[in-house]
């Protein structure tokens, strides 16, 4: 399986999921034109991964900020992760915010109140 990067811009995030290694990492600002659009192919990736995930995967998620649409399309991933999520595979999320961002460290909570997978929030100085 090939793994999936994208370059990041001013509107979209870094992108770096690696088939094998489990590591996969969103990091920058997702505010993309069209948040579907954008999220289909990672959607699509881990789709396919989750046919054939490795024992542990970890979900590194690292943005200084995302609008309303992008985070329904985040919901999504974090959703098919969930489900690729057992017997064969343990996901792991660890939602990165910079200290004194708590608008991000709150969404990292509610992201966790919805998801049953084991998250950490995880403060850092700088993204």
């Amino acid at each position: 399986m090939e793994n999936l990067h994208l370059e990041g811009s001013a509107k979209t995030p870094s992108i770096h999921f690696d088939a094998t290694t489990g590591k996969l990492e969103l990091k920058g600002r997702s505010i993309p034109e069209n948040s579907v659009e954008f999220y289909k192919p990672l959607n699509d990736w881990i789709d396919a991964y989750g046919k054939e995930p490795i024992a542990d995967t970890s979900v590194d998620v690292k943005l200084e900020y995302f609008n309303t649409s992008s985070s329904k399309c985040i919901l999504d991933l974090f959703k098919k992760l969930e489900a690729i999520s057992g017997s064969k595979t343990k996901v792991v999320v660890n939602w990165f915010f910079e200290e004194d961002d708590e608008d991000m460290e709150e969404a990292g909570q509610d992201y966790q109140a919805i998801i049953s997978l084991p998250f950490n929030i995880i403060e850092v100085e700088e993204i």
